[in-house]
């Protein structure tokens, strides 16, 4: 895994005490948290999504392509 080791961790998470407090960790945690929430939830979202943007697509060319009424 990227070749960190237990050691490494440590030493990032000794630094990350030292440069925020142990009062800032939770809020930081919580902010990374939602973070990554919102980053899965935005990379699913297309998927999801894909099919209605093609009908709706489909739908508008359809509407598009009429004459119009004179």
């Amino acid at each position: 895994m990227f070749g960190i080791g237990m050691p490494e961790l440590i030493i990032i998470l000794v630094i990350v005490l030292i440069i925020f407090g142990a009062g800032k960790l939770p809020d930081i945690g919580a902010g990374m948290g939602k973070a990554i929430r919102n980053f899965k939830g935005a990379t699913a979202e297309p998927e999801k999504k894909e099919p209605d943007k093609l009908e709706d697509k489909k739908e508008s060319s359809n509407s598009d392509s009429a004459p119009p009424d004179k």
